[in-house]
């Protein structure tokens, strides 16, 4: 009998990564069982082992339940060819990729014969393994055939038609042998086939115009693959449960003044609050509240064809021009959607909330709702500002005529509903804002940039979303409501999909440790990282000129939130329980979770079936997968519309500031607008001469040689806007005249060293 190839009993978690990596087959429990030679007993230990490593991020798994080192590749997976050089060199990515450790590796396709017999577009079975800084793949089967499909634009050229995408990674144009009924300027979906040195397109759908309106929101559906249509099948259940009686067996809430309150342009309300005095002698001082959420559930029953849509697109995609709904809109914009007047099924949270702002207590029922009013945010500030100033200086309000119904003040004084729902609403938050101050959660100060249309779908304005106290307001209300929901199923033992948010991992920490210092501002790498871990570094480096850098920084060290069914807290809001319960319309997360509730509290039909429960890992998986995705092409259609809107400022100066520093140049963003632009390291020699520029990489910034002359993140500068390319994205940016290099002066070049340049020279303290 040979002998085993490693010693018995239980591997460390270096040794499982160890076999995993060398493995020449999938590695699976069973392969790593049989390798160390694990009695029974201790193949239950290895299997709580392996699910440790997974949610320390060490390892992850594959179809088939192989496992493989976490942002890397299984040893053996689907390849899609999507390059073949010039060289002949053959080049593949994953078919499927959902790590979010790394970006998504190309592989090098290693073939037994001298000449390529792949082109773009096949898929093969391959043996993947990494060798020195990249990845080696070694073809097992080639596998049916699938379209490797390309979004670009037609353009003529004096040889003919050519493709160039619309992605900005997408640097080559490819001629095109068949455009069908597609003309030069239209935006297509094309099929790239062949070999080196004849790489062709062949248009499969015309798209239309690229520059029309709505156009850029179609090109993120189509790039991402975002499923925009429903099926007859889910249409007609939709049209069939939407006739559904609430039914009787309701909390009847319609008698209390429930607001909701939305972004003006909101395409559903899935949430209203209310707040009233606490009667309670046991929480003087103390509020009660309400949030009332659309009971999506109750509709959207499991396994039904709406609920299998709804968890194949996992959430809506919200753009500036339209809403890609998780739900048909007979659910999403009318019966599920909280409407002035309309009596709706709803989902109650009661909350009690003490006078220090804490949750002393919570209930959750199945209700009947009617909503006072459907109030924009910028009004119920408006109009709380208007209650507030006139109490202040005594003044008596007139009679409620018509002629009075001008301002959102009036219109909610004459239905009772400044002092009847605002005034409480607002006294209420205050206690609730208190609690959020004394767990002290993440306070970086980053503003969202707000597309504005015209009726005609044309661009009329960019610029940052305010942010009022009445955004806050509603903001603390849904966070009470959602760590009352994990809360609450946590005490019935309930399944719970978590939003989960972990500190940083310790390599992203001592990164930060070491870019700060560069700015003499210490973190000690031995305590328990917290929310405010972070605010007191940015307290420290208080009103400097180098705060917006640092506050990008810290951004950057975070870890992305997920969704699971396994709780490791929520670093971010500084909370130990959080899952998302508030959006059922738009998130499929939050369906689970009101499932779950309904079956946790014997609350009647559609609640979490013993299937789903069982599956909430993978749930899980797929949801943020598909999060990433919505929030993917959201950030690209913005950033599509903002090129179109500086299309016009072409040649004009800008003001910029740089977001992201590497050896080969700087990435910056228009200053209150947004859109990021390249300035190439070549083009910086105008700034200084001609001089070489090293750089930096712990405190990220190009450093000249012999001026000192700092590039960062961070800093503000003036450039001239030489490109807008609203179909990409991108935007390209040139020194302003007379700051070029000087005639016959050497291009600069970067040297990358490791560790801290010994000349970096530290700003100065002024604020942004």
């Amino acid at each position: 009998m040979p002998k085993p190839k490693h010693k018995p009993g239980l591997p460390t978690r270096q040794q499982i990564l160890g076999f995993i990596t060398s493995s020449d087959q999938p590695a699976g429990k069973r392969e790593i069982a049989k390798a160390f030679g694990l009695t029974a007993q201790e193949k239950i230990a290895l299997k709580a082992l392996l699910k440790d490593m997974a949610d320390e991020g060490l390892i992850d798994s594959a179809p088939g339940r192989a496992f493989h080192k976490m942002g890397g590749l299984p040893r053996v997976t689907v390849l899609r060819i999507t390059d073949v050089d010039d060289g002949g060199n053959v080049w593949a990515a994953p078919e499927r990729w959902d790590a979010d450790a790394a970006p998504m590796p190309k592989l090098r396709v290693r073939e037994r014969g001298k000449r390529s017999a792949l082109g773009v577009g096949d898929r093969i079975l391959a043996r993947t393994e990494e060798a020195g800084r990249g990845w080696i793949a070694h073809p097992m089967k080639q596998l049916a055939k699938g379209d490797e499909l390309m979004l670009g634009v037609l353009r003529r050229e004096a040889n003919g038609l050519w493709l160039e995408g619309v992605e900005k990674r997408e640097r080559r144009q490819y001629p095109v042998g068949d455009a069908g009924d597609a003309e030069p300027g239209d935006l297509v979906l094309a099929e790239k086939a062949g070999r080196p040195p004849r790489i062709t397109a062949r248009v499969t759908e015309r798209l239309g115009d690229p520059f029309a309106p709505r156009s850029f929101s179609l090109i993120a559906i189509h790039e991402h693959g975002i499923p925009d249509v429903f099926g007859d099948d889910v249409l007609d259940e939709s049209n069939r449960v939407a006739n559904l009686a609430v039914g009787e067996d309701r909390e009847d809430l319609t008698h209390l003044p429930i607001v909701a309150i939305d972004p003006a342009d909101a395409r559903d309300h899935d949430d209203a609050v209310w707040a009233a005095p606490d009667d309670d002698p046991g929480n003087a001082g103390g509020w009660k509240a309400v949030v009332a959420i659309a009971d999506v559930s109750f509709y959207v029953r499991p396994g039904s064809a709406i609920d299998r849509e709804a968890r194949r697109r996992g959430n809506s995609v919200y753009f500036p021009d339209r809403v890609v709904p998780m739900l048909p809109e007979i659910l999403s914009a009318e019966v599920c959607s909280l409407k002035t007047g309309e009596d709706r099924a709803a989902l109650a949270c009661h909350l009690q909330v003490a006078k220090n702002g804490q949750l002393k207590a919570w209930r959750f029922t199945r209700a009947v709702v009617r909503i006072a009013a459907n109030i924009a945010y910028e009004d119920a500030q408006a109009a709380y500002d208007e209650q507030v100033a006139r109490t202040k200086n005594a003044v008596r309000a007139e009679p409620v005529e018509a002629r009075d119904l001008d301002t959102p003040f009036d219109k909610l004084r004459a239905n009772g509903l400044i002092e009847g729902a605002l005034v409480p609403l607002w006294a209420c938050w205050r206690a609730l804002a208190k609690a959020r101050g004394a767990r002290e959660p993440l306070d970086l100060d980053l503003p969202e940039r707000r597309v504005v249309l015209d009726e005609k779908g044309r661009i009329m304005s960019v610029a940052p979303r305010e942010r009022l106290d009445a955004h806050r307001l509603i903001e603390d209300y849904m966070i009470a409501a959602n760590v009352a929901a994990a809360k609450a199923l946590e005490t019935k033992k309930a399944p719970v999909m978590y939003r989960v948010h972990e500190p940083p991992a310790r390599e992203k920490l001592v990164g930060l440790k070491d870019y700060l210092e560069t700015y003499g501002v210490k973190l000690a790498l031995g305590q328990v990282i917290r929310p405010a871990t972070f605010n007191h570094i940015l307290d420290r480096v208080g009103d400097a000129d180098f705060r917006p850098q640092v506050m990008e920084q810290v951004l950057r060290s975070q870890t992305q939130a997920y969704y699971a069914p396994a709780n490791h807290g929520h670093l971010g809001l500084a909370l130990g329980s959080y899952a998302h319960f508030t959006s059922p319309i738009r998130r499929y997360t939050d369906l689970i979770v009101h499932r779950s509730l309904v079956e946790a509290y014997k609350l009647g039909p559609g609640g979490l079936t013993p299937d789903e429960a069982a599956s909430m890992d993978r749930i899980g998986e797929a949801i943020s997968r598909l999060e990433r995705r919505a929030m993917e092409a959201e950030r690209d259609t913005i950033d599509r519309y903002v090129a179109a809107y500086l299309a016009e400022r072409v040649g004009e100066l800008v003001e910029v500031r740089i977001t992201g520093v590497t050896n080969f140049g700087f990435f910056a963003t228009v200053d209150g607008i947004g859109g990021d632009g390249l300035m190439p390291v070549r083009e910086l020699s105008g700034f200084s001469g001609g001089e070489y520029f090293r750089y930096d990489d712990a405190a990220k910034k190009l450093v000249g040689e012999q001026s000192g002359d700092e590039f960062t993140i961070g800093q503000r500068l003036t450039l001239r806007l030489a490109e807008s390319n609203p179909v990409s994205g991108a935007l390209r940016f040139e020194l302003p005249e007379g700051k070029g290099a000087a005639p016959g002066s050497r291009p600069p070049r970067v040297l990358k060293r490791r560790g801290r340049p010994a000349n970096i020279r530290h700003q100065g303290k002024r604020r942004k």
